[in-house]
């Protein structure tokens, strides 16, 4: 598992007086045992943030948070409860960090209620209830996908072209965040995360390419390729997804603004799985599989440069590098979860 003192220390000494803000501010990560969520948790406490995790366990896993369980508050619930709201907010709330959600595409093309109940009414009562807070900033985890196949490099300019459940619910979300900026004043963030990975996440038939890649691979199975294998993403560290995300909250010029984090580095899907066999020392190779019906894009990556300018974002982990530090993770903690793709 992760540990507290293994989290990644800030750019400079600069940034380090910009998050002195969080310290002993009272803190509410929402989906904090999620792959983003525990991450950014721990990298909180680390910072001195008093951090109060929600989160149902539906698209994560409390084991995640073991060892830092006893340094933070912990509900269990859903985020659309609104007693389970109250007692969040309950001694006030400075930071809300919002990054729960049913995840994500291929799970709201099967659960799309599901999807709409956690992503859009749970969304909408969390920020009713931090708007009566007058919270310090609410930031707002949106996604890469409500761009859609557009095969261009993404600006957060660009019309949003949504073609999921999930990326319909994420693009809702956008919209109550910023009428609660317009209509109540309430200080937000909005990020788009594009293609995050590293260690605690954990591979299952909901979730990202990677972690199923390892899975796959340390089997000695082939990796299965959807496409071409020419299709490319912009993988994106967890370590650099959190410190943009802990930036866009502390800093005064992402106030009512859209951010992406990304990389701004594309990668074809096969010269990742290229990349994760060699890792793994797997020689299976790879099999062309059908695509999923609903996943046409065939590229995707960011324009980072609104996040660099406004907060000074730089993601700082390549992707051979990132990759071989989740296999590390995955080989001492994820092994025996790994058995549900085999």
């Amino acid at each position: 598992m992760v540990k507290v003192d293994d989290m990644v220390k800030v750019n400079d000494k600069d940034q380090e007086s910009k998050f002195s803000s969080l310290v002993g501010a009272r803190t509410l990560v929402t989906g904090g045992a999620g792959a983003i969520g525990n991450n950014l948790v721990r990298q909180l406490v680390r910072l001195g943030a008093d951090v109060v995790v929600l989160d149902d366990f539906s698209s994560s896993i409390r084991e995640n948070l073991a060892d830092v369980e006893d340094l933070i508050s912990l509900l269990e619930g859903d985020l659309a409860d609104p007693s389970l709201l109250n007692t969040a907010f309950v001694g006030g709330v400075d930071y809300v960090f919002h990054l729960a959600a049913l995840f994500a595409n291929q799970n709201s093309v099967e659960h799309p209620e599901d999807d709409l109940h956690t992503n859009g009414l749970g969304t909408l009562r969390l920020l009713e209830s931090a708007a009566k807070q007058g919270v310090r900033r609410f930031v707002f985890a949106s996604s890469s996908c409500v761009y859609g196949n557009r095969g261009e490099v993404l600006d957060e300019t660009l019309p949003l072209s949504p073609d999921t459940p999930y990326a319909i619910t994420k693009v809702l979300g956008e919209q109550y965040v910023q009428f609660f900026a317009h209509h109540h004043g309430l200080s937000t963030a909005i990020l788009r995360y594009f293609n995050s990975y590293g260690p605690g996440e954990f591979p299952g038939c909901y979730r990202n390419v990677i972690p199923n890649f390892f899975a796959l691979a340390s089997a000695g199975k082939p990796l299965p390729i959807m496409g071409s294998g020419e299709e490319t993403r912009d993988f994106t560290f967890v370590e650099d997804i959190v410190e943009g995300t802990i930036l866009s909250a502390v800093t005064e010029r992402a106030h009512g603004e859209i951010f992406n984090l990304g990389t701004g580095v594309e990668t074809q899907v096969g010269d990742l799985a290229e990349m994760i066999n060699n890792i793994v020392g797997n020689g299976a190779g790879v099999e062309r599989v059908p695509r999923r019906n609903w996943d046409l894009v065939s590229r995707r990556c960011a324009q980072v440069e609104k996040a660099r300018s406004h907060f000074c974002y730089q993601p700082t982990v390549e992707l051979d590098s990132g990759l071989k530090r989740y296999w590390s993770w995955y080989e001492e903690v994820c092994e025996e979860r790994a058995a549900v793709l085999r």
